[in-house]
């Protein structure tokens, strides 16, 4: 760029270190599909489209306003260049350095941050980070961007890079509303300025913007809006592709609603569940995925308040003939008008889910193993739905198969007659729980446990309370009042190994005094058979997992969390401790504290590891004979 160029006016700047940095991945680490630069501008052009048109509503005037809403693209096969011109909203001065200069996004900043050495190559995370613009250096030596702002006191600005790490900014008086970038193509694509290749782009990446796309004066692209139409006049085909579109995805959805309802609310609407959870591959909480349209024009891009934020993974359009149309963003947010269409999208999506549960319960399964955390955030933050929400949740149990699900309902209609209540136990692995003592007593009595393997799970059940009349009750409680054991002759020749009454009342105050302030109490326990211990919980609400979750959070616990011992006086350990607090009390008291660290433990609690390292060689010694 000669200094001549340069108008009185022109500013250099350098880039924020932040772009600096994801310039360079984006240059130099994206090697293949290069052809997704095009679609990444024309996306950015339609957005710039689709601002104009909502801001024309709410403006009385508006610079050029005649001047009708399209994209136009030229090339030059001799000078190699391409532009993209759009008659959109513009950019005034301050929004060309905010928007091209800086990274005012936090998805932007996890773009880089999150791109590890392997994943450089995978130009799919172009586009989900808010990113595009900068994609055009992948194929430009320098881009020129000429914009002028809808606001009528704007004269117009050019901003000019090579992407090394400045850019420029001038005076551009009398250019028209709306953007234009013009792209210098490097040597190796020089291809791109072929009006038959940008033609064959387009149509692979962008033929559902809702604009007119010209490359030399023709339009290229199919103006549709998918949802308006009916669902038997729509190829699977085109789902998909509207699906890409509206998702910036690169694969099928999972699944997919398209309904329309008439009352209380005129509604339309396309949603598409991804293959994939961004959340659960590192990218940061995603944010909403679904548009908000009002007879075709767009309210609301990514709209926060349009469906609750636990069903943010999903992507659509939700089209509202009743919504006004020059209705405002901030609007938007108190608008009892939009919390109705969020009670019915989210009840009908809950439906279909369900539908689809008992219909295709494979697909089901694939969408929970991907999807069902936020069902499970749905279970505890949202009290409106959170019974539609229990239908579709899914544990293993202690009937199902490693790796298989079944729900609340199908627990139910399995539970023998006389149960009142569903039983749930965490633990860290399906392994873990049942080589551990709290499934013993229901094992015995032939009752089912549902298996909960991740620490959310304790919250969902706990706020969902009961289902169909059966309280959700944790196995980890000390007040569980399950029924006499299945087999009398078991359960009598374990009264008959137990200590005698007044031995065991005896041991279970020692050992509470040994205990004191760790635990609230030690009681002989009715529910264990194969192991010596377990700790239970005296209050029904937290449950061991929970407390967990807890104190890796910081949260202060309460006094309630103070656990209960129940011992096993038929276990051959206790017993031997029965006797050995008689001949070793010191002895005796280090194994007292050996078993609870064991049962804090097999709870899936930390304990003091280095006082129980140490206890444990000293009882080691004491065994080997060494009298240490």
């Amino acid at each position: 760029m000669s200094a001549e160029a340069i108008t009185p006016q022109a500013e250099t700047k350098e880039f924020q270190a932040e772009v600096k940095k994801m310039l360079d991945i984006v240059i130099h680490s994206l090697y293949t599909e290069k052809d997704i630069f095009l679609r990444e501008l024309i996306s950015n052009s339609a957005d710039a489209l689709e601002k104009f048109r909502h801001q024309q509503l709410l403006e009385q005037e508006v610079f050029d306003s005649h001047v009708p809403l399209e994209i136009t693209i030229d090339c030059d096969e001799t000078n190699h260049t391409i532009t993209i011109t759009d008659t959109g909203i513009g950019m005034d001065r301050g929004e060309l350095e905010a928007n091209l200069g800086t990274i005012a996004h936090s998805g932007s900043k996890t773009f880089f941050s999150k791109l590890s050495e392997g994943e450089q190559k995978n130009v799919h995370l172009i586009g989900q980070f808010g990113v595009g613009f900068y994609a055009a250096f992948m194929v430009a030596n320098t881009v020129r961007v000429k914009s002028r702002s809808f606001r009528q006191d704007d004269m117009g600005h050019e901003w000019v890079s090579d992407g090394a790490g400045t850019y420029t900014i001038s005076m551009s008086p009398g250019i028209r509303r709306g953007t234009s970038i013009t792209l210098e193509l490097k040597e190796e694509a020089r291809h791109y300025a072929n009006a038959a290749t940008l033609t064959r782009i387009i149509k692979r990446y962008s033929s559902f913007v809702p604009f007119p796309i010209k490359v030399k004066g023709e339009a290229v692209n199919t103006v549709q809006a998918l949802w308006t139409r009916s669902k038997n006049e729509i190829k699977a085909e085109e789902y998909t592709e509207f699906y890409k579109f509206v998702a910036n995805a690169f694969d099928e959805p999972l699944a997919r609603l398209h309904f329309t309802a008439d009352a209380p609310l005129a509604i339309k609407a396309l949603l598409f569940v991804p293959q994939e959870n961004m959340e659960n591959m590192g990218f940061g909480r995603m944010e909403p995925g679904v548009n908000l349209y009002c007879q075709r024009v767009l309210i609301e891009q990514h709209a926060k308040t349009i469906l609750p934020e636990w069903l943010r993974f999903v992507k659509g359009v939700i089209d509202s003939e009743d919504l006004p149309l020059n209705i405002s963003r901030q609007a938007l947010q108190d608008s009892a008008l939009v919390m109705k269409i969020n009670k019915v999208v989210t009840t009908r999506f809950l439906k279909f889910l369900d539908e689809l549960s008992r219909s295709e319960p494979e697909q089901y399964g694939k969408f929970w193993k991907t999807f069902g955390v936020f069902l499970k955030e749905g279970a505890i933050s949202d009290f409106s739905h959170r019974e539609e929400v229990a239908k579709l949740l899914r544990f293993e149990s202690s009937t199902t198969e490693a790796g298989a699900f079944t729900s609340l309902k199908e627990y139910v209609e399995r539970m023998p007659e006389g149960q009142k209540e569903i039983y749930y136990i965490n633990g860290a692995n399906r392994e873990a729980i049942e080589a551990g003592p709290y499934v013993e007593a229901f094992r015995k009595r032939g009752i089912e446990v549902l298996y909960t393997l991740e620490a959310i799970d304790d919250f969902a059940l706990n706020h969902v309370g009961e289902f169909e009349g059966k309280k959700l009750v944790s196995a980890d409680r000390g007040d569980l009042d399950l029924p006499a054991a299945a087999k009398a002759a078991e359960a009598e020749a374990e009264a008959e190994a137990a200590l005698p009454g007044a031995e065991a009342t005896a041991l279970v105050a020692w050992m509470q005094e040994v205990l004191a302030g760790k635990v609230k109490e030690v009681k002989e326990s009715k529910r264990l058979s194969g192991s010596p211990a377990i700790i239970v919980n005296p209050d029904g609400f937290l449950t061991s997992s929970m407390e967990r979750v807890m104190r890796a959070s910081g949260q202060a616990m309460p006094d309630l969390g103070r656990k209960v011992l129940e011992i096993n006086t038929s276990h051959p350990l206790l017993k031997g401790l029965n006797n050995l607090r008689a001949s070793d009390e010191p002895l005796a008291k280090s194994v007292v504290e050996q078993i609870f660290d064991n049962a804090m433990i097999q709870a899936g609690l930390t304990v003091e590891s280095r006082s129980m390292v140490e206890r444990t060689y000293k009882i080691l010694a004491r065994l080997v004979g060494s009298g240490a």
